[in-house]
């Protein structure tokens, strides 16, 4: 018996990993987050027991782990996104581990890839950017140590801002000294499902366009310069006079 801690991805059912959507469909028992992840995830599953875990507290999903590792089924515990990302497994796994429960952490399509992939955009771009932060901006939740909103911002490295969306003025309050009043802001709500949306704009004009669309939970905010950016330089992977290991460089000639 194994729990599997699987990531259905951002909400699009097809953005679920082969992997994922096969246990899905083959594990006795499910238990999904279903305020954030669509039933239609859940399609083709012959699953004795589904459980929306949305309304149940830890103790009472531990409960649910622990009755179906007695009966000796397997069990889909499905969450939005990649469950290694504010996924709220780590508690979940603690417990299983006190209670020698085996379990798998099956990964997914991040809320992060899916709105580069709406923007078409790379967040990586030579001689712009070449690190990702991914973060969260502090409200319930208080930031360790060095990990304020406007520590990280000083690197000006590109940065996705999770669960931040109701502080966005403070959020950029924070980013100003750092990026300056040009750098691009991308907000997006609730991402490859079919209601998406998003708002572009700089740190200087952001504000008033998300007021507008009024958006409240669900929504990701991406700062930095890759998103504009236009003057980079080309990747030296492709670069004709580039040789590798799967594309040998021309021999030299003999010298003499």
């Amino acid at each position: 018996m194994t729990v599997y801690f699987i990531g259905a991805g951002p909400g699009d059912p097809e953005l679920i990993t082969v992997k994922g959507q096969r246990l899905i469909r083959s594990c006795p028992v499910i238990l999904y987050a279903g305020s954030l992840v669509p039933e239609a995830v859940l399609a083709g599953h012959g699953a004795e027991q589904v459980v929306n875990t949305a309304e149940l507290d830890l103790e009472q999903i531990v409960a649910l782990l622990a009755g179906a590792h007695g009966r000796g089924q397997d069990v889909a515990r499905v969450h939005s996104g990649d469950p290694s990302l504010y996924g709220a497994i780590g508690e979940q796994i603690r417990h299983l581990r006190r209670l020698g429960i085996p379990y798998e952490v099956v990964p997914g399509v991040t809320a992060t890839a899916a709105c580069a992939a709406l923007l078409g955009c790379e967040l990586t771009l030579p001689e712009v950017s070449q690190t990702l932060i991914l973060t969260r901006y502090a409200s319930k939740t208080r930031m360790p140590e060095g990990e304020a909103l406007g520590d990280l911002a000083r690197h000006r490295a590109t940065m996705a801002i999770h669960l931040g969306v109701s502080q966005l003025a403070k959020i950029v309050e924070e980013l100003l000294p750092h990026y300056g009043a040009d750098c691009p802001i991308a907000v997006i709500h609730r991402a490859s499902w079919p209601d998406q949306e998003q708002v572009t704009g700089t740190l200087g004009d952001i504000l008033p366009k998300v007021a507008a669309r009024d958006f409240r939970r669900t929504a990701l905010i991406l700062v930095g310069e890759v998103l504009a950016a236009e003057g980079f330089a080309d990747s030296s992977l492709y670069r004709t006079d580039h040789a590798h290991l799967y594309r040998p460089g021309k021999a030299q000639p003999p010298r003499g």
